[in-house]
């Protein structure tokens, strides 16, 4: 069929297909009466194809395109006449550039030249896309869309380039804070001669050599071997930083790549032909997968050019369809069977973004291809892309309960499931969180259980056990936590039968030996000073932490009118404008995200020096993981920790569980500016709490009036928040935030840590003017404390 508002589009489907043309579209006749329906009121006509044959992808559109040309430059001018009176009068002056100005009053004459190279542009884009192409419509009503046809095929001639070099696309697609990490080694192959002891599949090996990973680590030396040659089940712990993605992502990809070799030898023979024919396919889809690959900003989006296919351009009718006897047509068998076959969880959406990029990037030779399916963006783009039928679905349990309720077609078979993955897992079967996991769980071990499947357990505090209370201990059914205990709980809410690997690689003290951890005791109303303090001294990439979102809200306010330009991060944003804050914060070398515990699991950002814990964490669980953040991949980091009054007692619990065998240091603090620190902050907090109760005010008022209108009722002024004021009140409030701002604004001008001279020059202005250098650009606050630390033990020695 063809509509009039549609024209020819490039649908990578038509390309996959690889039709042969070798007869002609024929016209069908159409019952007039259909026109009477609204839903083919733009149908023009019907054609059908009856003669034609399946071939390789790459063979396509080679031999016939210049015959092909010809004809269809003839073909247009003849139908040229007939097609005019359709096409709207407006439509012709978009083809200034076609139409001499002379011919363009009376819209028939097309000058030859221009219409033959309009046409050759025109059909050198359907060739590319569709091989051989069915006849085009008349070359009037291309003229009329010449404009945005040109924009079209430099497109696609861009498309050849990107296909040939998948490995430079990728890097430009993938826009996202694991770039820097994945794309630190590109430019140079690293040796990975120590990886094939690991049993490592070879398009594996050739991905991990780009990405420059020349060694595993020790978690992921130990977890390979018996996940991919003994097809173990594994539970791994291990400490932040160390590599654990990759621990799951390898054996996981094996095992599709296993999958597919079985499938892809019972479905043909062993003729040479064949496999050729099976080369070309792997290769196909391994450009789907570079083509089709979705980064994070593209998840809404991914989808969008398989529904463009359905809903403009048009439709041929295929009958009577002769395969190739030699087994070619498999490979679409094979894409229709093609199954579930690999699950990971995660808590949090942007540790799922991040996982999928890892996965994307081990697995950029395979053509395997990946889904992500999360909270916070559009349901039915994300069930286009499982359309697609991807062997690996990286998912929240929330939303991926919400489409196997929704019984979508990819989703409704996991008997196929052959990987399993629960990352931070002891966070995922927490009682009272992720509820659809339970039932997800409950499912998969009952009416869809395979006996076959692979299960991955990972978290850093997989074995981190608790001290558990006198008062419980004293129950008569009570039963002393240990390590043992702990791992056995979680198999059996996981639902591994078998014996699994147990991999436990943390140590006694759960945070990473390069983690330098300190404290500073204060009031809570302290805390401000401290903060502003340590970010002015010792600039550089910070994240802070606090308990909930009202805190991150007051502090992000506080920063922005102090001029720190912090990120928030927390669960009541948007998830685009999460991610964002994510990109910006690994990209600027000076910045402070301010986060709630959302971005304390498992997320790879490159070079945090510093986690500040504005409020204690209530679980040592999630005070490794928040340190986490920081020294990873042997890296040193900073953990501060700000004690105030109400903080003590998850301070000491946390001390206890971790069992720290020295005190943490308290973080050196030089009092001399407090004073300065102290006024600035004072006068921000009146600014903040001014514009708070404004902007609330104002916002309740609003509401409250807007619902007095629709229902015709007048309010009494008691009812409103703000308790309507004078203009004059009102405008003294406005100046005096006005007087205030510009006050902290002179503040700020100011340099804070002044650099002090013994010396005194005579100058003709009386002082030497010194460049406004701070004292905290010198020296780094992890070189500040280890000094301390060596100094106290030198004393220590000394006595």
């Amino acid at each position: 069929m063809k509509f009039r508002r549609g024209r020819f589009t490039s649908s990578a489907k038509l390309r996959r297909k690889g039709i042969e043309v070798l007869g002609k579209w024929k016209n069908v006749e159409i019952d007039p009466n259909l026109y009477a329906d609204e839903q083919f009121k733009d149908i023009v006509c019907l054609e059908e194809l009856t003669e034609y044959k399946l071939v390789s992808s790459d063979k396509v559109g080679k031999g016939n395109k210049k015959k092909r040309k010809a004809e269809d430059l003839l073909e247009e001018g003849s139908e040229e006449e007939e097609e005019e009176p359709i096409i709207p009068p407006k439509k012709k002056k978009k083809c200034k550039d076609v139409i001499t100005k002379a011919d363009t009053s009376d819209g028939t004459d097309v000058p030859i030249d221009e219409e033959k190279r309009c046409e050759e542009i025109n059909e050198e884009a359907n060739c590319d896309e569709h091989g051989q192409m069915a006849e085009s419509a008349s070359s009037t009503k291309n003229a009329a869309k010449k404009k945005k046809k040109k924009k079209k095929v430099l497109k696609d001639k861009a498309s050849p380039a990107q296909e040939a070099l998948p490995s430079a696309t990728t890097a430009k697609k993938v826009k996202n804070w694991t770039t820097e990490v994945l794309s630190a080694s590109t430019d140079r192959k690293a040796d990975v001669s120590a990886w094939k002891d690991l049993f490592v599949p070879e398009p594996v090996l050739k991905a991990l050599s780009s990405l420059g990973f020349s060694a595993p680590t020790p978690i992921q030396a130990l977890a390979l071997p018996p996940a991919i040659r003994d097809s173990m089940d594994v539970l791994g712990a291990a400490e932040t930083g160390s590599g654990k993605t990759l621990a799951f992502a390898i054996p996981m990809i094996h095992s599709v790549l296993e999958w597919q070799k079985a499938n892809s030898s019972t479905s043909r023979s062993d003729s040479v032909s064949e496999e050729s024919h099976q080369h070309h396919d792997e290769t196909r889809w391994e450009k789907e997968d570079e083509a089709e690959k979705p980064d994070h900003q593209q998840v809404e989006d991914s989808g969008d050019e398989d529904d463009a296919s359905f809903t403009t351009g048009f439709v041929k009718v295929l009958e009577n369809t002769e395969f190739d006897s030699s087994g070619k047509g498999h490979t679409v068998d094979l894409r229709k069977k093609r199954p579930l076959l690999g699950l990971v969880l995660t808590p949090t959406r942007e540790l799922a973004v991040q996982v999928k990029h890892h996965i994307d990037a081990v697995a950029k030779f395979t053509g395997i291809k990946t889904a992500i399916l999360v909270g916070g963006m559009a349901a039915q783009k994300q069930e286009r892309v499982l359309n697609r039928k991807p062997e690996i679905v990286i998912a929240t349990p929330g939303r991926l309960w919400e489409l196997i309720k929704e019984r979508h077609p990819h989703l409704s078979n996991l008997r196929q499931l052959r990987c399993l993955v629960i990352d931070e897992a002891d966070r995922m079967v927490e009682r009272g969180h992720f509820l659809e996991l339970s039932q997800l769980l409950e499912i998969l071990n009952d009416s869809q259980y395979n006996p076959k499947r692979q299960t991955f357990v990972f978290s850093a505090t997989l074995t981190l056990v608790h001290q558990t209370p006198t008062r419980i201990l004293q129950k008569k059914n009570a039963k002393k936590m240990d390590k043992k205990t702990k791992l056995e709980m979680l198999m059996e809410k996981v639902g591994i039968k078998g014996k699994p690997k147990v991999i436990d690689l943390t140590r006694k003290e759960a945070t990473v030996e390069t983690l330098m951890e300190t404290r500073i005791h204060c009031d809570t109303n302290e805390k401000d000073y401290y903060l502003y303090y340590f970010l002015l001294q010792y600039p550089g990439r910070t994240m802070v932490f606090a308990n909930s979102i009202d805190c991150i809200k007051r502090l992000s306010s506080l920063l922005t009118i102090l001029n720190c330009d912090p990120l928030p991060l927390h669960a009541n944003m948007h998830q685009k404008q999460r991610l964002k804050n994510l990109e910006r914060f690994a990209e600027r070398e000076r910045c402070v995200l301010l986060t709630t515990d959302v971005a304390a699991r498992g997320l790879d950002i490159p070079n945090v020096q510093h986690v500040i814990h504005y409020q204690v964490p209530r679980t040592s669980e999630l005070y490794v993981h928040r340190s986490g953040r920081t020294a990873r991949a042997a890296n040193e980091g900073l953990s501060l920790l700000l004690i105030g009054p109400d903080d003590l007692i998850n301070f000491r619990k946390i001390y206890k569980t971790l069992e720290k065998s020295e005190e943490l240091p308290f973080f050196p603090v030089e009092t001399k500016y407090m004073t300065s620190i102290k006024e600035r902050m004072n006068l921000a907090r009146q600014i903040e709490k001014a514009e708070f109760f404004n902007s609330r005010a104002k916002q309740h008022d609003s509401w409250l009036q807007q619902a007095a209108e629709a229902l015709e009722v007048d309010l009494d002024d008691d009812i409103f928040m703000g308790k309507k004021t004078s203009e004059q009140e009102e405008s003294q409030k406005q100046k005096m935030l006005k007087g205030m701002k510009k006050q902290l604004k002179h503040m700020l001008s100011q340099p804070l840590f002044k650099v002090f001279m013994k010396t005194k020059y005579p100058t003709q202005s009386g002082k030497l003017l010194l460049p406004q250098t701070s004292a905290g650009h010198s020296e780094s606050a992890l070189g500040i404390i280890s000094k301390k630390q060596a100094r106290k033990k030198k004393s220590v020695k000394l006595n």
